[in-house]
């Protein structure tokens, strides 16, 4: 249980950061088009993805002991650079544009997919961040993985679903600022615990 609950804990740090696809699936939740398509999407997205890297890194680190640092410097170099991004965003200090776009489920749908999987981030969250926590709790790994999932089914459907009833205080530049400069933030305080790792 405690390995499961340290799963939920740690997937939810990873998973709450505003990146690509939590800014999308925010807009399209306030302007309430194909949210719960999109939710379905990302969640089976998160569980093939979270099983892949427990399932795999694994064996690749067994045969590649090298690959650890090689992910450990490339992933502070991205957070890092993420940080940067999000402090950069905080200063346009832009807000959201609630017309809805029109959008048909099918384009919902295939851009949910190409945020998700063509998006390095994905990866580097799921399959090796994700993937390598998991892989250190051994035989216990897979109760890490199903904490991590369930932190995905609580995240995508509470940001989801909540983004329609908070659609006003939402679309104001200054909570978009504290948004970015937060996500700013926790980004380097990974990096910086990645460094001590």
């Amino acid at each position: 249980m405690e390995v499961y609950l340290s799963g939920i804990v740690t997937g939810l740090a990873i998973i709450m950061a505003i990146g690509a696809q939590n800014a999308y699936i925010l807009r399209q939740g306030i302007r309430r088009e194909h949210i719960g398509a999109i939710i379905a999407v990302c969640l089976v997205s998160d569980v093939l993805l979270i099983s892949a890297g427990t399932a795999g890194f694994g064996v690749l680190v067994e045969r590649l002991p090298w690959l650890v640092d090689v992910m450990k410097w490339g992933g502070i170099g991205y957070l890092v650079w993420f940080a940067i991004t999000s402090f950069r965003s905080a200063a346009k200090q832009e807000s959201v544009n609630l017309s809805g776009d029109g959008k048909t489920l099918r384009t919902a749908v295939v851009t949910t997919l190409s945020l998700t999987f063509l998006n390095p981030q994905a990866y580097l969250d799921t399959i090796v961040l994700l993937g390598a926590v998991a892989n250190q709790h051994g035989a216990e790994r897979w109760d890490f993985a199903g904490g991590a999932m369930t932190a995905s089914v609580i995240w995508f459907l509470g940001f989801g679903l909540g983004a329609r009833a908070l659609a006003r205080p939402l679309n104001r530049a200054s909570v978009w600022r504290s948004i970015d400069i937060g996500v700013g933030v926790i980004m380097l305080a990974i990096a910086g615990k990645l460094l001590f790792v």
